[in-house]
């Protein structure tokens, strides 16, 4: 392990109640010298896809052996496995609940192991709160040198997330919102790849996006080449398409939630 481990912390715990305070006062305790730095705890609560679409987003501009500690657990205290996975660059520690299952899509898994060891528990613990009793430790252990395999047996398989996944059909790309963000730009789950592909497939090159009986005609290249107001789409940081407003909510002018469709058609 580096000198100073870093611990990526992610819930939904909100920053008003004693929640994150406590992981980071038993990931302390058991390490000092752990560096502990907060993705967010304001996602919506129990909101697993949430938290897998921004665990996605931001765990690749971590240092190589960054420990991931992810609680978003509407399953705790119930018969569901808390995972630990190691990837090739990566540590992630979670409820297996689907919460992972975006980044070991992208990551390749050196091993997965239920975490089972109570050595590695605190000594007293709670049906309602396993994210201080059970996962914090964990990862501060894990951050002061032990081994993977001391905390449970390996295991093949984890929770994978059952969204619909993008298709090319015909003449166009079928996909669904991701995610919605703070300024409501709509986050699609079309990579910038299927455009070419389809571009390729159909031989035509303008596009347009078609979501709520609405179709969109500006495919930009940022946010201030339309009016304000205006709705476009284009290719976000994430190389995803994305839906947005200029100065303005997309989300709200086309009444949008997670996992509705959206079409990108190709035309002449």
């Amino acid at each position: 392990m580096v000198k100073y481990p870093l611990i990526a912390l992610m819930t939904d715990f909100g920053e008003d109640d004693f929640f994150v305070a406590s992981l980071k006062g038993v990931i302390a305790k058991i390490n000092p010298s752990a560096r502990i730095i907060d993705i967010t705890h304001r996602l919506p609560s129990f909101d697993i896809k949430a938290g897998s679409f921004i665990l996605f987003s931001s765990f690749k501009y971590f240092p190589a052996r960054t420990i991931f500690l992810v609680v978003v657990d509407p399953g705790v205290g119930t018969s569901r496995n808390i995972v630990l996975a190691e990837t090739e660059n990566y540590f992630f520690i979670a409820p297996d609940n689907g919460v992972l299952s975006l980044v070991l899509e992208e990551e390749s898994i050196k091993q997965l192991r239920e975490v089972t060891n109570q050595n590695y528990f605190l000594p007293e613990l709670s049906r309602t709160f396993e994210g201080r009793d059970k996962m914090a430790p964990v990862a501060a252990w894990l951050s002061r040198g032990i081994s993977c395999e001391e905390f449970g047996p390996e295991t093949t398989s984890y929770k994978k997330s059952n969204a619909e996944k993008p298709q090319i059909k015909r003449d166009e790309i079928i996909g669904h919102i991701l995610y919605i963000d703070k300024f409501g730009n709509l986050i699609t789950n079309i990579p910038e790849r299927m455009l070419e592909l389809l571009q390729k497939k159909t031989g035509k090159k303008t596009l347009s996006l078609s979501i709520n009986d609405r179709e969109i005609t500006s495919f930009e290249q940022s946010y201030s080449f339309v009016k304000k107001g205006e709705l476009l789409f284009l290719i976000g940081s994430l190389g995803l398409i994305e839906i947005a407003a200029k100065e303005s909510s997309a989300a709200q002018k086309l009444k949008i939630k997670n996992g509705d469709k959206c079409k990108i058609i190709v035309r002449n």
